[in-house]
């Protein structure tokens, strides 16, 4: 049960300084005692507003039976209704300046009615008995430079779906399922952490969560708050790190939300040239309005403080970034230097990963950034905008153009996977094959590979283990580490059955042994951020279309040495130059059966002998098939 409260003069003064960070305690609906009374304390920021009232199933939804107070010139309204319960429905009833009544859903409420429906829904947030402390206390020591992190990214209401029991039963599975049956496929897999979309409620499907009406509350599609509370515990307990996909960048217009809340911008910018995205029909957030800056700030704590998220992906960071991020001239308004930049979304960056990560050792800020922009992931104090780690799409554009070419091109586009190595050290990065990759007849991973049945399963088993290989954290969506053929869509589950033929089932292994090998060996991440974590054996075997290169301890031992064949040639007299005169053991074959293969592991050991290759002085002698993947720990 909650407390007595009400704004105070200091509550005030913070927000209005952007800096009150547990803003979303006071600000909503929340279960309380006044005078003695059971009830609800309801509170809104609509500082254009002529008057408030709460409406809700408690009042017949009646705009004059409970009008909130307004005592300060700040716009912020409360007010507390004794005859209110957990469970009930309500919105704010705003009367514009124009006269006009809004009926808008809470900015803050954390439980929302479900879709189609769009009222706010009263839920009691304290009292949940969590049980993930030995996670969060080791979560304190996560080194994002040193640590493994693969990710598998998900969609919850499409991974699995129930048979529907009518035709509007969309079949979701509900948080605590879901906790259960994907911290299984995810332990089984050897994923670190989960990306859920969607989490954040929303009014349509389709949107896939990055149109956001409800910042503060769990979708309801799947359950309760404290269900997905449930959910969060659990992946804990299974050692399973859990991000959510955030959008701070931009809200829909749907009338219940946040667009025009109080009959005038208050969230948006009010210029429509600052103030709305031209191509996704959607609002900017104001970043230059201390309150919007304290709605955004506060929200991303929240998740981390009350739902012990371990870290957030910011989605469309450019979009911020850039004041004429999809518009065209005439579309956008220059900052005070005459400049593209928006100098407030920088300063916001800025604040925000200063007072999360100051706060919350150990969770991590992941930047959706599309561009060149620097020092993404470089300290605020150095001029950075202080993010953990920033996905790169350059890498992931390239080593796409290149796994789609017949393999006869490879050669003519051998430096598309090397050039991503000149970079790698410039941030902090995830290398990422995302949902975005695979909609919008874009093809699943496996049917943008060339070549036609198994050719396809052995060419994404080699650009799987180039990426396990390249310097970066790891992220993979959902269907993808089995073959899924069709495109992902939010309507459909993943085609799960594609499991019972061979090749998804050994492609599927395949992945399992790469993540595996991933997690056990510190060369492949501890060293992610030093340009010698990376050293190129040959990096010009065009004409071959071979890539060979040592990933390196931190420490000498345990160092692996890749070797990578991009075509459907097997070179029975491969020969490659090693830094060191050495035993080399084969710790990866892709051709082994269990992978679709025909060679089992006779030979696991390779001497080096003095004889010069690829410019080193010592070399040793490997039979490499086609589209072979070979990796040997020395």
């Amino acid at each position: 049960m909650g407390v007595n409260m009400k704004i105070t003069e200091l509550d005030r003064y913070l927000f209005g300084e952007g800096t009150h960070y547990e803003i979303y305690k006071l600000l909503g609906a929340h279960v309380g005692v006044n005078r003695k009374k059971e009830g609800v304390f309801f509170a809104v920021w609509a500082p254009h507003a002529k008057s408030v009232s709460v409406v809700g199933n408690f009042n017949n939804w009646d705009a004059k039976a409970d009008i909130m107070k307004c005592d300060n010139n700040m716009g912020l309204y409360q007010l507390f209704i004794p005859k209110v319960r957990e469970g009930d429905l309500y919105k704010f009833c705003i009367t514009a300046q124009s006269g006009e009544l809004l009926y808008k859903a809470d900015p803050y409420a954390n439980y929302s009615e479900l879709r189609p429906g769009n009222a706010s829904r009263i839920v009691d947030l304290t009292g949940y008995k969590w049980s993930d402390s030995v996670w969060m206390k080791k979560r304190q020591e996560f080194d994002v430079d040193k640590d493994a992190m693969s990710i598998y990214e998900v969609h919850p209401g499409s991974w699995k779906k129930h048979p529907a029991q009518g035709e509007d039963d969309p079949g979701f599975y509900n948080y605590r399922e879901l906790a259960h049956e994907l911290a299984k496929y995810v332990k089984e897999m050897g994923y670190t952490h989960v990306e859920l979309m969607g989490i954040a409620e929303h009014p349509f499907d389709g949107s896939w969560g990055y149109q956001v009406t409800g910042y503060y509350a769990p979708t309801s599609r799947y359950g309760t708050p404290e269900d997905f509370r449930y959910f969060v515990n659990y992946l804990h307990k299974n050692k399973i790190g859990v991000i959510l996909d955030w959008v701070p960048a931009h809200f829909p217009k749907d009338a219940h939300g946040l667009a025009d809340f109080d009959g005038a911008p208050t969230y948006e910018y009010a210029d429509p040239r600052k103030g709305e995205h031209p191509d996704w029909g959607t609002k900017v957030f104001d970043y230059g309005k201390n309150e919007v800056k304290n709605f955004l700030i506060a929200n991303a704590l929240f998740w981390i403080e009350e739902f012990h998220i371990d870290g957030l992906r910011v989605d469309a960071v450019a979009s911020m970034l850039y004041l004429d991020y999809g518009r065209r001239d005439g579309e956008w308004v220059p900052n005070q230097y005459g400049e593209n930049k928006n100098l407030e979304a920088i300063e916001f960056f800025r604040h925000l990963n200063s007072v999360v990560l100051g706060k919350h050792k150990g969770v991590v800020m992941i930047a959706e950034e599309s561009t060149a922009w620097p020092m993404v992931t470089g300290k605020p104090e150095d001029g950075g905008l202080g993010f953990s780690l920033k996905w790169n799409m350059g890498w992931m554009h390239d080593f796409l153009e290149y796994m789609k070419l017949d393999p006869y091109f490879r050669k003519y586009n051998h430096h598309k996977m090397t050039f991503s190595t000149s970079y790698a050290y410039s941030e902090r990065y995830v290398l990422v094959l995302s949902h975005d990759e695979v909609v919008h007849l874009k093809c699943s991973m496996i049917n943008k590979m060339p070549g036609l049945g198994q050719d396809k399963f052995e060419n994404l088993k080699a650009g799987y283990s180039y990426m396990i290989g390249h310097p970066g954290k790891k992220l993979l969506f959902m269907g993808q580490d089995f073959g899924q053929y069709q495109e992902w869509s939010e309507e459909r589950e993943l085609d799960w059955y594609l499991l019972r033929e061979e090749n998804h089932q050994q492609l599927q292994n395949y992945v399992k042994e790469l993540l595996k090998m991933y997690k056990k060996y510190p060369a492949l991440y501890a060293n992610d951020s030093n340009y010698q974590g990376l050293e190129w054996i040959n990096a010009d075997d065009a004409t071959r279309s071979i890539y060979s290169f040592v990933r390196w301890s931190p420490t000498g031992r345990n160092n692996l040495l890749f070797v990578i064949n991009y075509t459907p040639v097997a070179r029975e007299d491969y020969r490659v130059g090693v830094p060191k005169r050495k035993q080399y053991k084969l710790i990866l074959n892709s051709k082994e059966p269990e992978f679709g293969g025909d060679v089992h592991k006779e030979v696991v050991d390779y001497k080096a002998v003095k004889k010069e290759c690829d410019g080193r002085p010592y070399s040793f002698a490997y039979s490499l098939p086609a589209y072979g993947v070979a990796v040997f720990r020395f």
